[in-house]
């Protein structure tokens, strides 16, 4: 009967006997670091993949896996094998950090949402005026201009078109677009500056 030697991948593929687990457990109940640190190494990549399921955001999930190796630390001395195995009592405190995480960052965002509702309570009016000054002012401003200028200057600025495709929609060169907004808008300067 061959023996072929255990790699690093098998160990991290393949399980130990979850009797370590237990044994681990009861000396980091103890105190002892380096069964903790065992501990650690045997579960920290699993139970974080578990908790990334859980969050989708790698940094809170890497301090939820610090408060779960925390707590594991902390109440190892509560592990009782008879009620289960490490591994199920080590997957529930994950799965209870992670949704508690979850909870906590959807109450946050449902407070902000609220504070910020309640918070914007001005008065629409002055903006709404503003706004139909500016309006009338623009409109006063293209009148000055006058055509072709003026609907060359609604079509670049008001529709989105570029100037080729407002060239295409006038029928006129490319260069005659430029010409007219670049003319427009020297005209509709000079008009706010007699404004003043």
């Amino acid at each position: 009967m061959t023996i072929l030697a255990q790699t690093p991948y098998d160990k991290a593929v393949i399980p130990e006997p979850s009797d370590l687990d237990d044994v681990l457990l009861g000396r980091i109940a103890d105190g002892d670091r380096q069964a903790f640190a065992t501990f650690y190494d045997r579960w920290s990549g699993k139970v974080l993949a578990l908790i990334r399921q859980i969050l989708r955001d790698h940094s809170q999930s890497e301090e939820v896996l610090q408060e779960v190796f925390l707590e594991v630390w902390q109440k190892a001395p509560q592990f009782a094998s008879a009620r289960g195995t490490a591994r199920g009592w080590l997957v529930t405190l994950a799965r209870r950090r992670a949704i508690d995480r979850v909870r906590s960052s959807q109450a946050s965002r449902e407070r902000d949402t609220a504070y910020v509702a309640t918070d914007i309570d001005y008065d629409h009016t002055l903006e709404s005026v503003e706004q139909r000054l500016e309006s009338e002012q623009v409109r006063r401003m293209l009148d000055f201009v006058g055509e072709p200028h003026s609907s060359t200057i609604k079509l670049a600025f008001f529709t989105g078109l570029t100037h080729r495709e407002i060239a295409n929609h006038q029928r006129v060169p490319l260069g005659t677009v430029k010409t007219r907004i670049r003319d427009g808008l020297a005209k509709m300067k000079r008009f706010m500056e007699q404004e003043r």
